[in-house]
């Protein structure tokens, strides 16, 4: 009998010290004035920092925090520290964001969205961030294992972290019936930019960025900054300084006698549709390679991802060599056989290292030899940027970046690592 009264105990201090806890987290969030979460298939790293460097130019004391290629804090001044993880990610993580960006006085937050579970959508906007805006980057056929199994399902997924008495911005006109009905549902402002919206990002409008950046993402962040009240012009002048993200459309150039090689960073890139969009923009700008490598990293632990771009690549426009990297090549490779893709292009590189991959490169690499990294930007696609970063020099877009983190010793407490 003494025992279950030490667990009925137990149960009771835990069950307090989480009310407790849930009760300081709401505090904390309102006296964060704006709160504006993220969420998307693609794109959300870049947005999250487009939102944030407008407020920031604008005067605005605003804090962000980006999930995709590596987790960062970014703080009021525009400086980056990492976010400490001993542990698999975990939503809770969110809590110390929301804590530190109080503590650091901000009127403003901005916090891409890191969960995939639909349920888990739902806990981060609803217990974690409780925005007033919400941005849909749109729902493109990827993580079906999780959202799925359609593209719609991906949608009506997203589509939890809208919020209610909210304002939702997208671009996304193939799924606007579902954040419609959603947005209605929660008494939500939905903002749809157009075609013709996102057509007024010129050309000049994406040549002061010193990445590449998309006209979609950019009228999306300026759509946003404009709602709080910042004019066009400083809002993008502030997205031009700002630093990109790792998994940011770039290119490095690297040469060794006659032979030549452009790496383009498009790891982030995880859907067919948007590796294909890539692969055709680089393409485009690069008519001068006289051999074209799509090199294509494979995660273990994403096997239909790697089937499905598989499947796709055969319909794509073609590449002298196809190098697949990472763990989860077969999938790849079998797919793309079965959609008639010529295997004698096909290299297989399962297993081998950054460095090992570097001189498969340099094998494979015949005059000027053009390279797009797909796939995945984690693990070995990070590792082969890193690798051409430091050999080569940056290309026309590359742009690399390195920030001193001040008040790290006080933000360190502010974070939580599991």
């Amino acid at each position: 009998m003494k025992h279950v009264w030490i667990l009925i105990g137990l149960f009771a201090l835990l069950a307090t010290l989480g009310w407790i806890e849930r009760r300081q987290h709401r505090r904390r969030l309102d006296r964060i004035r704006i709160r504006i979460h993220v969420n998307g298939t693609r794109g959300k790293s870049s947005v999250t920092r487009l939102i944030a460097a407008g407020l920031r130019a604008a005067g605005m004391v605003t804090c962000a925090k980006t999930t995709g290629t590596l987790a960062r804090l970014i703080l009021p001044d525009g400086q980056e520290r990492p976010i400490a993880r001993g542990c698999r990610p975990n939503v809770l993580e969110q809590i110390g964001v929301v804590r530190a960006a109080a503590n650091a006085g901000a009127e403003a937050l901005v916090v891409e969205c890191m969960a995939l579970t639909p349920s888990l959508q739902w806990l981060c906007e609803w217990q974690l961030i409780r925005a007033t805006h919400a941005v849909i980057t749109g729902a493109r056929e990827d993580h079906l294992d999780v959202m799925g199994p359609t593209q719609r399902d991906v949608a009506w997924a997203l589509a939890g972290t809208i919020p209610p008495r909210g304002a939702v911005f997208t671009a996304d006109q193939r799924h606007g019936d579902i954040f419609r009905y959603a947005a209605h549902d929660r008494g939500s402002r939905l903002v749809m930019l157009s075609p013709a919206e996102v057509a007024e990002i010129s050309d000049a409008d994406l040549a002061g960025f010193a990445y590449t950046e998309h006209a979609e993402n950019v009228a999306l962040a300026l759509s946003v900054c404009a709602d709080l009240g910042v004019d066009r012009a400083t809002a993008l002048l502030g997205m031009r300084q700002a630093a990109p993200d790792p998994g940011a459309l770039a290119d490095w150039h690297w040469q060794e006698g006659e032979r030549q090689i452009w790496l383009v960073n498009g790891f982030a890139a995880n859907d067919p549709q948007s590796s294909q969009e890539i692969w055709n923009l680089t393409l485009a700008r690069f008519p001068q390679a006289e051999r074209r490598i799509a090199l294509f990293n494979c995660r273990a632990d994403r096997p239909e991802r790697s089937w499905r771009l598989g499947q796709a690549c055969a319909a794509w426009q073609p590449a002298d060599h196809y190098l697949l990297v990472g763990g989860g090549v077969h999938h790849f490779a079998r797919a793309a056989g079965e959609a008639g893709l010529d295997m004698r292009r096909v290299v297989l590189a399962r297993g081998r290292s950054a460095e090992e991959i570097f001189a498969d490169l340099r094998a494979l690499a015949d005059g000027a030899t053009l390279v797009v990294g797909l796939g995945n930007i984690g693990g070995l696609g990070l590792e082969l940027v890193k690798l051409f970063q430091s050999r080569g020099a940056r290309g026309g877009n590359g742009r690399s970046s390195a920030a001193s983190i001040p008040q790290a010793h006080r933000l360190e407490s502010d974070l939580w690592n599991c």
